[in-house]
């Protein structure tokens, strides 16, 4: 990709343009790790960029940014601008093409504000971001409350980028954060769930510790806040809250769970429904708080805009992650029921975590992959074939209804249990069981 993305700057300089890689490509580079994509700055106006190149989309062509197409990769190109009034707290309300300066200076952070010239090889820094990512520092370029005004994403990303590098927030942009961190709600849905996505896959608990430290969590998700200082058994939970015990868990995921937003989800949001159901009885109890956690996280990833896919994954890995308590008890046809599930993977390491970050117990976990391992050695099947259907039901002389799901499940049943396991067996064991 690199050498496409330095095609376009010497094509663009044959034709007496200036052109600069630009931005996270350039920050990537100088910090020694892979930029996913490659963007260029350049004077050349988009009808000039694309005259220059056979395959282009004027996606922002009003702002200046062209799509260059080259073997099958999409490259940014955008003219230098400045731009000026963002009533709508995303958008510019002017834009006049311009310099290197002024383009630099119109962008979010110091360290996003580098230009490279592949040719001479050097960096060009209008904004000190050579420095501040030397220091490992997030720093808003010129005014920080004015950044964020143009464009009040730009504060999840801080956290995001701060999060993702290890690099603390400058005191001054951290600080106009935390003043405005409330309008972060001024920001679509469908925007504000792409930066949380990409938060939670880089770092996820010390992206969350962040956006609680600058009172964006608060804002964006009032739910996971509402955990902290939310107690817990101390006999079941010795690392503390709900709050500390989600974060806990997220702390120990590994790959490629830590990578999967379906499961990363289920993690953060798993005891989302602990807050409301906290009772003492005898001793701190979360009735029904599975059930309760599922609906609240529906609620949240609807409000967050996430397809309705993800919504369906991560509410099921919500409302089953206690099933596991009592698994070494459960006749082996429930327990192939559980096995067979789709997500299975992701809901036993869903529950290894639970039990990692409370009170270590990995039994129910090892028992679990042993009968994994036993099932598949004895080549039991865990999705029996369908040996009768309803018409054979009716052809014995049962009335349609409501029972025949209850018949086949229970018979689905007898046959996962090793006791019915061909046809004549089956339409046996149904008159003996429900005619008789």
């Amino acid at each position: 990709m690199k050498s496409q993305a330095v095609h376009i700057v010497k094509r663009l300089r044959k034709h007496g343009f200036q052109a600069f890689l630009v931005g996270g490509c350039v920050r990537d580079m100088l910090m020694g790790k892979r930029p996913h994509d490659y963007d260029v700055a350049t004077d050349a106006r988009p009808e000039q960029v694309m005259q220059l190149f056979q395959k282009t989309l004027a996606v922002g062509a009003h702002f200046g940014v062209i799509i260059v197409r080259l073997r099958g990769k999409s490259y940014e190109v955008a003219t230098f601008r400045e731009e000026w009034g963002y009533s709508d707290g995303r958008r510019p309300d002017g834009v006049r093409f311009s310099t290197p300066k002024a383009d630099a200076r119109r962008r979010d952070f110091t360290i996003n504000g580098l230009f490279y010239d592949p040719v001479s090889d050097k960096v060009i820094d209008y904004v000190g971001g050579r420095k501040d990512l030397k220091a490992g520092i997030i720093r808003a370029i010129g005014d920080p409350e004015a950044r964020f005004m143009e464009d009040k994403l730009r504060m999840l990303r801080a956290v995001r980028f701060s999060s993702r590098f290890g690099f603390p927030i400058e005191k001054n942009t951290g600080e106009a954060i935390a003043r405005y961190a409330d309008s972060i709600l001024d920001v679509s849905a469908e925007r504000t769930k792409e930066e949380l996505v990409g938060l939670l896959l880089d770092n996820a608990a010390e992206g969350v510790r962040m956006m609680d430290r600058y009172g964006l969590l608060k804002a964006v998700l009032p739910e996971i806040e509402a955990m902290k200082g939310v107690e817990q058994p101390p006999e079941f939970h010795p690392e503390g809250d709900v709050y500390e015990h989600t974060l806990l868990m997220l702390e120990k995921m590994k790959r490629p769970y830590r990578k999967t937003i379906e499961f990363v989800l289920g993690v953060l949001l798993h005891d989302v429904g602990k807050p409301e159901t906290f009772k003492v009885k005898e001793r701190i109890r979360f009735d029904r708080h599975t059930e309760k956690g599922a609906d609240k996280a529906e609620k949240i990833l609807h409000r967050l805009r996430f397809a309705n896919d993800t919504i369906k994954t991560v509410t099921e890995l919500v409302r089953e992650h206690m099933r596991f308590m009592h698994v070494q008890d459960m006749r082996e046809a429930k327990l192939k029921r559980l096995f067979r599930n789709e997500n299975f993977e992701l809901h036993l390491e869903l529950h290894r975590l639970d039990c990692l970050a409370s009170h270590g117990d990995l039994s129910n976990y090892r028992y679990c992959k042993k009968k994994l391992r036993q099932f598949k050695k004895e080549e039991k099947i865990l999705k029996p074939p369908r040996l009768i259907t309803g018409d054979d039901l009716i052809d014995m002389g049962l009335e349609p209804g409501p029972r025949f799901k209850e018949i086949l499940e229970a018979l689905e049943d007898a046959q996962l249990e090793g006791l019915v396991t061909d046809r004549e067996q089956a339409l046996s064991w149904v008159k003996e069981n429900y005619l008789a």
